[in-house]
């Protein structure tokens, strides 16, 4: 391994000069992607909320609503440690899953773990969307030498794992069977 001198970047971008500039922009523009789609979730996770019939769903969702919210906070902590105001920009891919997300609640019973079914069906394809997201993203700071924007990144995608993983828990451990029991 070499040793650093202090002159070379702490890491290496695997890019061309030429290339680098059009490379920033990308990771720019996907943040500022993701600061809209963090910050419509703030405004949609309320209504899983209220539509929610367990318990367990409930909190989580609210759980994961505070959770968001320190989302959106860090994200902008990024765009101060890049320079860059933050500004969003619009999201279609979450804004169509919130939209699929309303529709499952217009379309099933209140009060129904059918409903709690399609909630969580919902919420893990936003889950999947950001895990995607922030794990490109986290890797591309990376390359690009933003060691301190991959590591708050980072601890976002692990955030949105865990909360990946507690749907799954709540899914299988009691709504899942209700639903199957249900008329």
């Amino acid at each position: 391994m070499e040793k650093e001198t202090g002159t070379e970047p702490k890491f290496k971008t695997k890019t061309s000069a030429k290339a680098e500039p059009a490379l920033n922009e990308l990771f720019l523009d996907s943040i500022r992607d993701i600061y809209w789609a963090e910050n419509h979730l703030v405004k949609s996770l309320p209504k899983m909320i209220a539509a929610a019939t367990s318990k367990e769903l409930s909190s989580a969702i609210q759980d994961h609503l505070e959770q968001t919210k320190e989302h959106v906070s860090r994200l902008e902590q990024i765009f101060e440690l890049l320079g860059e105001k933050a500004i969003a920009k619009k999201c279609d891919a979450m804004e169509g899953l919130a939209k699929e997300g309303e529709g499952i609640v217009e379309d099933t019973e209140e009060g129904t773990a059918t409903r709690d079914v399609g909630i969580i069906l919902a919420s893990q394809k936003i889950e999947h969307y950001e895990i995607a997201t922030y794990g490109g993203l986290t890797q591309l700071a990376k390359t690009l030498g933003l060691d301190e924007v991959a590591e708050i990144l980072g601890q976002t995608l692990g955030e949105e794992k865990e909360a990946d993983e507690l749907l799954t828990q709540i899914a299988e451990n009691d709504i899942n069977y209700k639903a199957s029991e249900e008329a």
